[in-house]
């Protein structure tokens, strides 16, 4: 949708005159702008990020004035974009995100294409000149229309607000929530470009009042369920009766969907749940296969646990190696659950597309599965008993490793900082190695730590913004990235005084991007072409970047003293722990020698 509200004003006619007894346009403009807020407020934004600016001045008066509106300041307008993707991924609620015009609305366009692909609903105003100023070499001026392209669920232009078309303005506010909240491709960014006019001060004219009951002006559907059609719809009966005595599992990624309804349904059918620590299934619980990416390593024990059937429920694993294995399970039936018709199969080997949300259509397949009773298949207690005693071995595998090991690993490291994560709190990590360390190497928890990353579109930027927008509602978070990516976002400690929030930072520091190292491009460029190409070593030092920006550090370079500075008393406020590594060549050693102790672990269960 692209839509212009009200005509704009002849040229020349500079802010207009109203008509005879209506209020002054800067009045009509302020009011229009609180009516937008306030449409937002009905429709559950409760945070709004804004970056200072001129143009911007009614939209950030309206939102800084409304008073169920926690509103965070920030200089950098990319960290701004990820700071509200991060509070947006944490409450689970829209946020609105607002700058001025120009290259300041260019600024944004990482964090909304990482929103796009990540299903996470931000509403992204940019202020922009109105028509008579565009064209004419006016400062601060560019093509703000379908500025992020395809990136958005939808894309808005709003005319100067006219008086006479006040009776539109809270459906047209409501609906932009609506889109960014609950339309037909799930939750998303909404592109909001307003132009506005000088004089950009006004007093907010009477607006039109909204519904009584406090509810937004249009009600969208509630939940993915409502929205794509609930389990019932996916025939529930007829998936028990395909699944039951099969040997098969369930892949659980992010969005798996309520972890309770997901064991339900493996529990129903005697499957276990190989479980991403992002899809909070990660639990320990019989039946959770947390090290699956180390057991499919081993030729054997990935052909002897191949099965007749697979759950994929959420986005995928990180890992490639659990990728190829369910692209490569031949014949077996593989059923892809998403409520929004996303298709989340890169390798095409789906045989069947459930629309439905995940948690209701395992609640009601395990429910069909209860019903039919001793009359239906019954399941294969081996199979799930084969995978619990395969994934026991790796674990202690991995920790015999992990204490033997002389010096501080990155998967060790990954360990320890999974483990240190509150119940209330949350762990955020980049999407390069940390999030693949912690995939293969937390274990699975009582409770499992929740668990956010840039998973959408997979980029390393902005990961430090995101922690500190995911710990600006309170909750005390834990970050893990890398040294590369903690340099790519300084601007995320660019920020006003006071704006402590209980962020700790943990930066692998293994001197550039080993995430390369694992790469064919290391084994086939010259040492030194690849280091300068590709690992990048930085002369900035990390931890004198983050003391130049008032960032306490602390260096640690030892599993104990990192333990140590993870500890609860020692939490508080943004800070950095920098974690001193050997350089990637060490990180492909461990993961060789890791992969090594657990194929001798898990032999015996290969045959």
């Amino acid at each position: 949708m692209s839509v212009a509200i009200g005509p704009p004003s002849p040229p020349g006619s500079g802010s207009g005159s109203p008509d005879a007894g209506s209020p002054s346009p800067a009045d009509v403009q302020a009011g229009w702008c609180a009516v937008l807020v306030d449409e937002w407020v009905r429709s559950g934004v409760r945070r709004a990020v804004v970056c200072p600016g001129s143009r911007s001045t009614p939209l950030t008066l309206a939102l800084a004035r409304h008073p169920a509106i926690a509103l965070d300041v920030r200089l950098d307008e990319r960290s701004a974009g990820f700071f509200a993707l991060g509070a947006a991924l944490e409450s689970g609620r829209p946020v609105v995100v607002c700058t001025t015009s120009g290259t300041a609305a260019a600024e944004l366009h990482a964090a909304v294409v990482e929103a796009h692909h990540a299903g996470v609903a931000l509403i992204v105003c940019t202020a922009d000149r109105p028509p008579e100023l565009h064209g004419v070499g006016a400062p601060q001026t560019i093509d703000q229309h379908a500025l992020y392209g395809t990136a958005v669920r939808d894309a808005i232009d709003l005319a100067p607000a006219e008086w006479s078309q006040r009776a539109t303005w809270r459906s047209l506010a409501s609906r932009i929530a609506a889109e960014a909240c609950a339309g037909p491709r799930g939750p998303g960014p909404v592109h909001v470009n307003v132009a506005l006019r000088e004089p950009l001060l006004g007093a907010p004219a009477p607006s039109p009042p909204g519904r009584r009951d406090g509810r937004p002006w249009h009600q969208p559907p509630s939940t993915a369920g409502d929205v794509a059609g609930g389990a019932e719809a996916a025939d529930p009966g007829e998936w028990a009766a395909r699944l039951a005595g099969r040997r098969g599992v369930i892949v659980a990624g992010a969005g798996a969907g309520d972890a309770a309804a997901v064991f339900a349904l493996a529990d129903a059918l005697g499957w276990p749940v190989l479980a991403d620590p992002l899809s909070r299934c990660r639990l320990a619980r019989a039946g959770v296969v947390g090290a699956a990416d180390a057991l499919l390593r081993v030729p054997a024990l990935a052909g002897a646990l191949r099965p007749e059937a697979v759950v994929r429920l959420g986005s995928p694993w990180a890992s490639k190696v659990l990728a190829g294995w369910l692209d490569g399970c031949g014949a077996a039936v593989q059923v892809v659950v998403d409520p929004w018709w996303r298709w989340l199969d890169p390798g095409r080997v789906g045989t069947d597309q459930v629309r439905s949300d995940p948690g209701r259509w395992c609640r009601a397949v395990a429910g069909s599965l209860g019903a039919a009773g001793t009359g239906s298949a019954q399941p294969d207690a081996a199979w799930r008993s084969r995978w619990a005693a395969a994934d026991a071995a790796a674990w202690s595998a991995i920790e015999r490793w992990c204490a033997a090991s002389a010096q501080l690993s990155e998967p060790a490291v990954a360990r320890a900082v999974a483990a240190s994560v509150p119940a209330e709190g949350l762990l955020v990590v980049s999407s390069s190695m940390p999030v693949r360390d912690v995939e293969w190497f937390a274990a699975p928890g009582d409770p499992a730590p929740r668990v956010l990353a840039n998973r959408g579109a997979n980029g390393i930027d902005g990961v430090v913004s995101t922690a500190l927008g995911a710990a600006a509602g309170g909750v005390p978070v834990v970050a893990l990235v890398g040294d590369l990516a903690f340099l790519h976002d300084l601007g995320a400690w660019v920020r006003p005084a006071g704006s402590d929030p209980d962020c700790t930072v943990v930066v692998a520091d293994n001197g550039g991007g080993g995430i390369f190292s694992f790469l064919p491009q290391a084994q086939a460029l010259d040492a030194d072409e690849f280091e300068r190409l590709f690992t990048t070593p930085q002369a900035v030092d990390v931890a004198a970047a983050a003391a130049g920006l008032g960032v306490p550090v602390e260096d640690v370079d030892t599993l104990g003293a990192l333990s140590d500075a993870l500890l609860p008393s020692r939490r508080g406020g943004p800070r950095v722990v920098r974690v001193r590594l050997p350089g990637a060549d060490a990180h492909v050693e461990a993961l060789a020698e890791i992969h090594a102790a657990v194929a001798e672990a898990v032999a015996a269960l290969a045959g």
